[in-house]
């Protein structure tokens, strides 16, 4: 079976499709086996960010949506599209955006993508599923059909609210609905080393959840931000950019806590003897801190 991860946070703008595009790659390039997304977002942007805009209309055209598979219409098989060699994708649609008030009086409502998942699951090493910036019917869907969460946060004082906000609502998921789901990690986004806040958010973080939070920080990087507009992950367009090599660290720490937990996804041989299994020295938090803490001790 493979190990199922939803994405999510409350808020927007943290990084949340990003990490999902770029992680689907970057875990379709590591492992032997294949790495499904699944695109709750209405707004759809995991879908045009990873397969070119007239190849994901056709598919919504047809009627080869999540919100289909969601809605019963068809199986999760008939949405879901090759996107790269081994990472495939099960595009949203235009009607997602209805969904939540469509369902809210169905039956098994906040179960409906853990149903469709169940004849599909199976086929994949990991499931990625993209929610909304929202703690909606749909993320909740999410949350029931996941093992875990991984959390993006970005560097910046509100978000440590949003998360707060987050945590509560995971609790109450797992004592209602899924008991088995944990939060695999949380990843820093859009991290600016000259920013101080930066520093003091990740700090904060760390003391909080020092079993939690990801070594590997994702930096502002203007490759990243551009990446999307080509269909194309970071990985793709500029594979040696710090974007790059953040996103190929979190992969591979990805993998890890997911072995530690008994997933069954098998690094290539060639991966474990290379530096690209840790996270690179300018974007792991130890070095970040060192930093800091050197730069802190010469202004002493």
């Amino acid at each position: 079976m493979g190990r199922i991860v939803a994405i999510a946070n409350q808020k927007g703008g943290v990084g949340k499709t990003t990490t999902a595009i770029n992680l689907a790659i970057a875990l379709g390039a590591t492992i032997k086996g294949k790495v499904l997304l699944i695109d709750l977002d209405p707004q759809g942007n995991s879908s045009s960010g990873l397969i070119a805009g007239a190849k994901v209309a056709t598919g919504k055209d047809l009627g080869r949506t999540i919100y289909e598979a969601l809605s019963s219409k068809i199986a999760l098989s008939g949405a879901i599209r090759q996107a790269r060699e081994n990472v495939f994708l099960a595009p949203s649609g235009p009607d997602l955006v209805g969904a939540e008030i469509e369902l809210a009086g169905a039956e098994g409502r906040e179960r409906r993508l853990k149903k469709a998942l169940e004849a599909t699951k199976d086929e994949y090493e990991w499931v990625l599923i993209d929610t909304p910036p929202s703690l909606g019917l749909l993320t909740l869907n999410a949350m029931v059909a996941a093992d875990s969460l991984l959390v993006p946060m970005q560097c910046e004082y509100y978000a440590l609210e949003g998360l707060t906000a987050l945590l509560g609502t995971i609790k109450k998921v797992k004592a209602a609905l899924n008991t088995k789901l944990e939060i695999v990690g949380i990843v820093l986004t859009m991290f600016d080393s000259r920013n101080r806040l930066s520093h003091e958010i990740a700090r904060e973080v760390h003391r909080h959840f020092p079993d939690k939070i990801f070594e590997s920080v994702i930096p502002r990087s203007v490759r990243l931000s551009e990446s999307p507009s080509h269909g194309l992950s970071v990985l793709e367009y500029d594979g040696k950019s710090s974007g790059a090599e953040a996103y190929r660290s979190l992969a591979a720490e990805l993998i890890g806590r997911g072995s530690a937990n008994g997933n069954r996804a098998v690094v290539l041989e060639e991966s474990k003897s290379t530096e690209a299994d840790l996270p690179k020295k300018n974007w792991s938090l130890k070095s970040l801190f060192a930093r800091e803490k050197e730069k802190g001790r010469r202004i002493g």
